[in-house]
């Protein structure tokens, strides 16, 4: 895979939800959950399933940063 997305974390997929027409795709990387919001055909088109191992891809123009008080 050739991506320009910097920021490939590789994982396990926990859980798919389908919705009326989003999916919410959970990743374990690490031991942390990542969850994406993708178009039911997308999770049909690349057959995600619990158990399988897939990659969370991060592309972003902003990256907030926060702290406790």
């Amino acid at each position: 895979m050739k991506i320009s997305a910097r920021n490939r974390l590789k994982g396990k997929i926990v859980e798919v939800v389908l919705g009326a027409t989003t999916a919410h795709v959970r990743i374990d990387v690490g031991g942390s959950i990542i969850t994406a919001a993708i178009t039911n055909d997308a999770v049909n088109e690349l057959g995600l399933a619990a158990g399988r191992e897939a990659y969370a891809l991060i592309k972003a123009s902003d990256v907030m940063v926060g702290v406790d008080d």
